[in-house]
C-alpha cells in the first residue's frame, strides 16, 4: 500500500459521520492549525522569494521543514475583501463583499458558516488574535471560541482539544509607512542605497527610504513569528500543528496594496508540515511547489486535513491532504483576482493569472491607478510620485500609474515580473490573449459577478441575499457582461451595439452602454446624441454615467458638470453620492475640469463621502 493510499484510508476512517452537525473525525488525535498572517505583504519583500534585501530567518526555517508555495494569491489586493474571501472560501464578487470599507454588510446564505465556525462545530477550539474586518454579517461566537488581543490556544478546555488559531501581525501594515519628512534620516537596518526599486517607482531618496523602512518592518514580523512558534514549541505542540505563514495581500509600497497587479495579489505562503501528521501530505518538507493556490482554497484545505466535511458552496478546493496527490496540485495553474472600491476610490478590475501570463480586465480603465485616495496619499512616497508626474519628471514606466488604462492588458510575468510591458496588442500573443479573455469571461459569468451592477444597487437590492440574487439574475448579468465587453469587439460592432443598448428599456443596459462608450474613447463621439439623451434618464446612475462619458469624450455641449451636481445633490444614499464624487475627483484631477465646490451639497455627507469632500477642501486651501 502506497503512502497516499494509506493516508486516504486513514482519512476515510476519520470522516465517518457522527451525530454532530458537521462530519468530523472520531475522538482520535487530530492535527492543530496555526495561521500566522503578516499584513500588507507580497512576495517582493522576502529573500525566500528572491528579494535581495531583508532577512526573515524564522520564516526561512519554516520553509526548511515545510512547503514553499511559489504561486499563492490573495484574490483581492486589500484587507477586508481578502479576509472575507479567506474566511468564507467564497469569491467576494459572488458573495457581495467585494468593496473595502463596507457600506452595508452582506448576508451569507441560510445555513452557511465561515469555515472557522465549521471547525468549531466539529470540536475544534477556534481562536483569532484578533483582526476580523469582514464585509459580511457574522457572529463572533459562531466563528470563534475567542477573538481578542489575548486569544490563545492555551485557553482550550483540555490539552487534547484540537485547535485552530489565527494571529495577524500589523507591524508591516501600510500605516507604518505614514511617517513625516522629519524621519527620512532615521537610520534603517537595511541601507536605502542597497535597495532595488521596482521599475515603476521613481529613484528618489523618499522611495529608497520607504522601501528600506518596510524591509525593517518585515524583520519585526519575523521576530513575532518566532515568538509564537516558541510558545507552540514550549507547549509540545509543534509537531502536531500545521503552521501556515502568509501575507494577507500585497505590500505596503505604492502600486501594490489596493491594485490588482502581482504586487497586490501575489503573497508568500509557507506551510510547515508537522512530523506527526506528515502522512497526510504527499509532498516532502523542504519542497517548493509551483501549483497555484488562492485564498478560497485555504479553508477547504484545513477542513480536509482535519477530516471535516467541506460545504459544497465554497468556491475553493483543498491543495493538501489525503486524495490530493502532488501531481494534482502541480497541474493547477490559474488564479482569479478582483479589485473594486478601496475606501472612497472606485475601480472595477478582474484578473486571471494562468501560468506565466497575467490577464487584466479594466472595466473602468478610464480611471488611472493614481486616482486620489486619501489614505493612500498620506504616504510621502505617494505624494512625491504625483508631484513628479505633474512636473513631467517620470519615465514612461513610472508615468503609467497616472494614465488611463486599456480595457484589457496582458503581461508575461515570468519575463516581466513588475508588469510593465503590455502584450495585448502584440500579434504573436493574440492566441494567448483570446484564451485568457475567454477564461476570465467564463469565470465572471460562472460566479454571477455582482459588480456588473453599481454598488448603490447592491446596497439597496442585493446584500440581504447576494448569492441568491446572482443566481436569479444570472441571465441579466450575462447580458450586462456582454455590453461591458463591447469595447473589446471590432470598432464598428462595438458602436452599433452601444447605440442599440443606449436605447434599451433596461436601465443597466443604458448604464453599461455609457460606461463602455467611455472605454471606446474618441470614436464613441459619434454616439453623443444618444449619450446626451441619457442625461434625462429616470435613473440617477445612468445620468451619472452619461455625464461622465460626455466629459471623457470632450463633449461640452451640453455641459456635463451641472448634471453631475444635480445627481450628487439629489440622491439619498452614501453609495450613490460616493460614485458621483469619484467621477468629480477624476474629472478635476485627470481631465482638467473645474469642480465648483459650492455646488457640492450631498444629502448624505458622512461616511466615505466625507473623505471626498475633505479632499476638495484641501484643494481649495492650496
Amino acid at each position: 500500500m502506497t503512502r497516499m493510499s494509506k493516508a486516504l484510508l486513514l482519512f476515510l476512517l476519520a470522516t465517518i459521520p457522527t451525530s454532530s452537525s458537521a462530519s468530523v473525525a472520531p475522538a482520535t488525535k487530530r492535527p492543530n492549525f496555526l495561521f500566522l498572517v503578516s499584513e500588507d505583504n507580497s512576495i517582493h519583500y522576502l529573500r525566500l522569494y528572491g528579494a535581495q534585501n531583508g532577512t526573515t530567518p524564522t520564516i526561512d526555517g519554516l520553509a526548511r521543514h515545510g512547503l514553499v508555495f511559489n504561486h499563492a494569491f490573495s484574490c483581492s489586493p486589500v484587507c477586508s475583501v481578502a479576509r472575507s474571501t479567506l474566511a468564507t472560501g467564497i469569491f467576494a464578487p459572488r458573495g457581495g463583499f467585494q468593496y473595502h470599507r463596507k457600506i452595508k454588510p452582506a448576508t451569507l446564505p441560510r445555513g452557511f458558516l465561515p469555515w472557522s465556525g465549521t471547525l468549531k462545530q466539529a470540536g475544534y477550539y477556534t481562536t483569532n488574535r484578533r483582526k476580523t474586518d469582514y464585509n459580511f454579517q457574522f457572529s463572533i461566537k459562531r466563528l470563534w471560541n475567542a477573538s481578542s488581543g489575548k486569544a490563545s490556544w492555551r485557553n482550550r478546555p483540555t490539552k487534547q482539544t484540537p485547535f485552530f488559531h489565527m494571529q495577524s501581525f500589523g507591524q508591516s501594515h501600510e500605516s507604518s509607512l505614514h511617517f513625516p519628512k522629519s524621519q527620512l534620516k532615521t537610520p534603517t537596518t537595511v541601507s536605502p542605497k542597497k535597495i532595488t526599486l521596482a521599475p515603476y517607482h521613481p529613484d528618489t531618496e523618499t522611495f529608497r527610504y520607504t522601501h528600506a523602512r518596510y524591509l525593517d518592518r518585515m524583520g519585526v514580523i519575523d521576530q513575532q513569528v518566532k515568538r509564537v512558534l516558541g510558545q507552540l514549541t514550549a507547549d509540545g505542540l509543534l509537531e502536531d500543528t500545521f503552521v501556515f505563514y502568509f501575507g494577507d495581500h500585497g505590500g505596503g509600497l505604492p502600486r501594490s496594496k489596493g491594485y490588482a497587479y502581482e504586487s497586490g495579489l501575489h503573497v508568500p505562503l509557507v506551510v510547515r508540515i508537522p512530523a506527526n501528521f506528515s502522512h497526510l501530505v504527499d509532498q516532502k518538507p523542504g519542497s517548493r511547489l509551483n501549483g497555484f493556490v488562492s485564498f478560497v482554497d485555504f479553508g477547504p484545505t484545513v477542513l480536509h486535513l482535519a477530516g471535516v466535511a467541506i460545504d459544497k458552496r465554497l468556491d475553493g478546493r483543498p491543495f493538501l491532504g489525503p486524495s490530493v496527490p502532488a501531481g494534482d496540485l502541480a497541474a493547477r495553474d490559474e488564479a482569479f483576482g478582483y479589485a473594486d472600491r478601496f475606501d472612497e476610490k472606485y475601480d472595477h478590475v478582474r484578473t486571471l493569472r494562468k501560468g506565466r501570463f497575467a490577464y487584466v480586465r479594466n472595466y473602468q480603465g478610464f480611471y488611472p491607478d493614481g486616482l486620489q485616495n486619501n489614505y493612500r496619499y498620506r504616504m510621502l512616497a505617494f505624494q512625491e510620485w504625483r508631484a513628479l508626474n505633474k512636473a513631467d519628471r517620470l519615465t514612461p514606466a513610472q508615468r503609467h500609474f497616472f494614465l488611463p488604462r486599456p480595457a484589457e492588458q496582458l503581461f508575461d510575468v515570468k519575463a516581466d515580473p513588475h508588469q510593465i510591458t503590455d502584450l495585448a496588442a502584440k500579434s504573436e500573443h493574440r492566441e494567448t490573449l483570446l484564451d485568457l479573455r475567454g477564461r476570465l469571461r467564463k469565470q465572471v459569468r460562472k460566479i454571477n459577478d455582482l459588480s456588473l451592477y453599481p454598488e448603490s444597487h447592491q446596497v439597496s437590492h442585493m446584500l440581504d441575499a447576494p448569492i441568491s440574487f446572482g443566481q436569479t439574475h444570472h441571465d441579466e448579468i450575462g447580458e450586462l457582461h456582454r455590453i461591458a465587453d463591447l469595447p473589446l469587439a471590432p470598432l464598428e460592432t462595438a458602436l452599433v451595439g452601444l447605440k442599440g443598448h443606449l436605447k434599451s428599456k433596461n436601465p443597466w443596459h443604458r448604464y453599461w452602454a455609457c460606461q463602455s462608450a467611455s472605454l471606446v474613447g474618441h470614436p464613441a463621439r459619434s454616439l453623443s446624441t444618444a449619450i446626451g439623451s441619457c442625461l434625462a434618464d429616470p435613473h440617477p446612475m445612468v445620468r451619472l454615467r452619461a455625464a461622465e462619458t460626455l466629459a471623457i469624450l470632450g463633449i461640452t455641449k451640453p455641459d456635463p458638470m451641472p448634471h453631475l451636481y444635480a445627481v450628487l445633490n439629489s440622491v439619498p444614499s452614501e453609495a450613490e453620492a460616493l460614485l458621483v464624487l469619484n467621477t468629480l475627483v477624476f474629472l478635476q484631477d485627470h481631465r482638467g475640469l473645474t469642480v465648483a465646490q459650492d455646488q457640492l451639497r450631498p444629502r448624505y455627507p458622512g461616511g466615505q463621502v466625507a473623505r471626498r469632500l475633505d479632499y476638495f477642501k484641501t484643494l481649495d486651501v492650496k
